[in-house]
């Protein structure tokens, strides 16, 4: 006779969603989204299939539509014109220019809306790397001193939470300390604490134009074979005063996020990247799979593995899934 049924607890759709352990939120997410130069632009991304670089006008109506959805917290990443391009990376300090105009504009329109913004040079560099390239290497100390202005920049036009991607040495401390410093004390840090050096952030490049001119950035973002290394990257960051820790990309790494969840009191974050949505999304166009059940799979193993925050460009189509 069987002492144990595990089916009783599946028997219906009732029981079974009252006893589900892990259970995703439109609240859960931030949602990314790319600002472009002009006016009246929406532009597809043609390697993400409805993620579209929006001019400033209608990045705006997108964001007033996603907080109806309930969608509150938005990563703005800006594709800057590569006139407007150089070698230290102006443009990111630039008061008038495309990314620090459109905090300062989304700030305004809806103060209710979270902003978290992007600190690291590619979108700005003639090089195309995250930190200052000198005779051919990326260089550490000098790109902190950049990363410190930029992060200051972005706090004074309205920036809830800033996020270092660079993965420069030291670089959440020098935030940490260039802002408080500032004045911005209340601003928050979601430090990229383990960036792998992945091929999944192909999509993402496109749509900000924005890869190396020469190399790859295997010297600063991580070995993809390399576990307990993002232990000593979350350390740091913990010791230098992230308040929130990121994993990036998810779905290859969930055991990266388990492991920073098991040992770290702070809120761990996830980055369903560019090309683990259009994987999904190009299998589910070729009728491969049922897009939209792949995609609620794919965000609650990111969920279940330990990620409390999830920046994905599901977003928008979970909200409205939620929504039906």
């Amino acid at each position: 006779m069987l002492s144990r049924r595990p089916r009783r607890n599946r028997k219906s759709g009732v029981i079974r969603e009252m006893v589900e352990e892990t259970r995703l939120s439109t609240k859960d997410f931030i949602f990314p989204l790319f600002v472009i130069e002009g006016t009246g632009k929406k532009v597809e991304v043609k390697s993400m299939p409805g993620i579209f670089r929006f001019s400033l006008d209608l990045l705006l109506k997108e964001i007033e539509e996603c907080l109806m959805l309930g969608i509150r917290t938005f990563a703005i990443f800006p594709a800057i014109d590569d006139s407007k391009k150089d070698k230290y990376a102006t443009e990111s300090l630039n008061g008038e220019g495309l990314y620090l105009r459109a905090l300062s504009e989304i700030k305004k329109r809806f103060p209710e809306a979270c902003l978290m913004t992007d600190v690291a040079m590619d979108p700005y560099s003639s090089d195309g790397h995250d930190g200052l390239v000198k005779d051919g290497q990326i260089v550490n100390d000098e790109t902190l001193e950049i990363l410190g202005k930029m992060a200051v920049a972005q706090a004074g036009s309205g920036a809830d939470i800033i996020g270092p991607s660079d993965m420069m040495d030291g670089r959440v401390g020098y935030i940490r300390e260039m802002l408080d410093d500032a004045g911005y004390t209340n601003t928050s840090i979601l430090a990229y604490t383990a960036k792998y050096a992945s091929a999944f952030y192909g999509p993402f490049r496109d749509a900000l134009d924005s890869a190396p001119k020469a190399g790859d950035k295997k010297t600063y973002q991580m070995d993809t074979a390399n576990r307990n290394e993002a232990l000593i990257e979350a350390e740091l960051d913990y010791n230098e005063g992230a308040d929130i820790l990121m994993v990036k990309p998810a779905l290859a790494y969930l055991d990266v996020i388990r492991l920073l969840k098991d040992n770290f009191p702070l809120p761990i974050a996830a980055y369903n990247v560019s090309g683990e949505y259009a994987m999904i999304k190009a299998a589910a166009q070729n009728g491969w799979l049922d897009g939209e059940k792949a995609m609620v799979e794919s965000l609650l193993s990111i969920k279940r593995a330990g990620a409390s925050i999830i920046l994905s460009y599901f977003a928008r189509e979970f909200a409205q899934l939620q929504k039906q």
